[in-house]
């Protein structure tokens, strides 16, 4: 299994505005190790080279992060996945109070094993299931903001933000440009949406950011 040292993980997170100390490095180190090992098992990830898993999956998570649209907060990160970009999220701010929805129950069984490992059991939920299934009338608390990346189903995620978010609360959606101007354009009645900012190292991928009036 081809490796990445902890200084070329740092290297590559500081184009994304990250100065990684040295245990953070190592969390992410172990995560990608689990990461390509559960995926010979299951399908997690399409990047499986390690440099390209920092840039593509950690990098363009934290992006969130280090350009303050993602600092605080209860955050539910929808469409978790391998647990991209919430956990990345929340290893670089512990503050968060996270809550990653995934719907695939293998994959939770992966979210659920690297949120051991990562030793943040205190801090991040794993919750199996579809959005549409989760509710926040059911005694939960709402949301401060809401991440989701590479979803797809943006009438879906809007409305569950919706009613999921707190009404000074933030929807934070990683896009392509085709996509960042589809959603401004057709989503624009009930949400105010932030001028797309371009991620590092990518000529087609966005943050955009959306609020609701």
């Amino acid at each position: 299994m081809e490796t990445i040292s902890t200084d070329r993980i740092a290297k590559e997170l500081s184009a994304y505005g990250l100065a990684a100390s040295e245990e953070l490095c190592s969390r992410i180190h172990l995560y990608i190790h689990t990461l390509l090992r559960w995926n010979a098992m299951i399908s997690l990830t399409a990047v499986t080279e390690p440099i390209e898993i920092v840039r593509f999956h950690f990098g363009e998570s934290i992006f969130a992060f280090t350009s303050g649209l993602i600092t605080d907060g209860r955050l539910a990160d929808v469409g978790s996945g391998a647990g991209f970009p919430g956990l990345p999220l929340y290893l670089v701010c512990p503050s968060i109070e996270l809550t990653m929805l995934e719907s695939n129950r293998r994959k939770c069984v992966f979210l659920q094993e690297i949120v051991r490992q990562m030793g943040v059991e205190n801090g991040v939920q794993v919750w199996h299931g579809r959005m549409d299934g989760y509710a926040s009338d059911l005694g939960r608390s709402k949301f401060d903001r809401i991440s989701s990346r590479a979803v797809g189903r943006w009438e879906d995620i809007l409305s569950f933000a919706k009613g999921n978010m707190n009404i000074a609360g933030k929807l934070v959606l990683w896009v392509g440009c085709d996509d960042a101007s589809k959603i401004a354009r057709n989503y624009s009645r009930d949400w105010e949406w932030s001028i797309p900012l371009r991620i590092p190292n990518s000529d087609h991928r966005y943050l955009i950011s959306g609020t609701i009036p």
